[in-house]
């Protein structure tokens, strides 16, 4: 059978060939290249000088086993201690927080960001690009050891340091906000929990005589009773407690060296990204020039 390549009159080419196309071409375009890599370095690094640098800083916190502080010390059968590191579960739990949007406002707030970032107050978008700056230049992540690293990019290197810094000890504001709340609704719950028991116990009591399970009835709710107002003290004390929900490793400070951009690699991008689109430039031109 004939071969296909034969019947279509085409060869595959050989990498020698291949290599010789490739050699002519670079030797008929190679100055134009060169120009074009320079002219495109030139205006890379001019571009490079007219981006405003951005400074950055970074907060480490490690979040603290969220273990209730008021059962660790006054139950003594609870095993587990509050002075630990927090667990994984606890660091998801801090970069959430350090990553919502009740974080985000208060930090917009706090620090005026829809000015600072040349936000008009009339635009109709302002919202929208206030966050889209704000997540673009605030990070939060998880480091290697369980730690959580907040990040801030700016102008300002002491906007930066600050704003980080502010997030650290905003944290625990909103933590301790989040466990009042729960601690309010648990103690509610509690001293009806307690009222009831009271009035059963009083109850039960005044027609008990000399009834044995009734008597026994009276000591188990009393039982009940006491343990739940024991609950009800540690959740008291909760709610009322003001403690850190962190153990700080580093504060940011601030930076004395630029960290965006990289100039060397602006110039590169723009001087490479530029010759090869003149590469498939030049070989598109080839081709038709083949062609007629």
């Amino acid at each position: 059978m004939e071969d296909n390549n034969n019947r279509t009159g085409y060869a595959p080419a050989t990498e020698a060939e291949v290599g010789q196309a490739t050699a002519r071409f670079f030797r008929r375009w190679w100055k134009l290249l060169v120009i074009v890599f320079a002219a495109a370095a030139v205006v890379s690094l001019v571009v490079a000088f007219l981006i405003k640098p951005l400074y950055k800083s970074s907060a480490v916190i490690f979040p603290t086993n969220s273990n209730r502080l008021s059962k660790a010390v006054m139950d003594y059968h609870y095993s587990l201690d509050f002075m630990d590191y927090g667990i994984e579960r606890d660091c998801e739990y801090a970069i959430q927080i350090l990553s919502s949007k009740r974080m985000q406002w208060a930090v917009c707030d706090h620090f005026n960001l829809l000015e600072h970032y040349a936000i008009p107050a009339d635009d109709a978008h302002k919202l929208y690009k206030l966050e889209k700056q704000y997540r673009s230049n605030i990070t939060v992540k998880r480091t290697d050891f369980l730690g959580v690293e907040i990040g801030v990019l700016d102008q300002d290197p002491q906007w930066a340091a600050d704003i980080a810094n502010y997030m650290a000890t905003m944290y625990d504001t909103l933590c301790r906000e989040i466990h009042h709340d729960r601690a309010v609704s648990a103690a509610e719950v509690m001293a009806g929990a307690c009222a009831a028991l009271e009035r059963e116990i009083d109850s039960l009591q005044a027609t008990a005589g000399s009834s044995q399970w009734k008597q026994e009835l009276v000591k188990d709710k009393c039982e009940q009773l006491a343990d739940l107002q024991t609950r009800a003290a540690q959740t008291a004390v909760d709610r009322d407690l003001k403690v850190s929900y962190k153990y700080s490793v580093d504060e940011a400070t601030v930076a004395d060296k630029k960290a965006y951009p990289k100039r060397l690699l602006v110039v590169l991008a723009g001087a490479l990204g530029a010759v090869v689109i003149c590469i498939f430039g030049l070989l598109i031109f080839a081709k038709k020039e083949d062609e007629d």
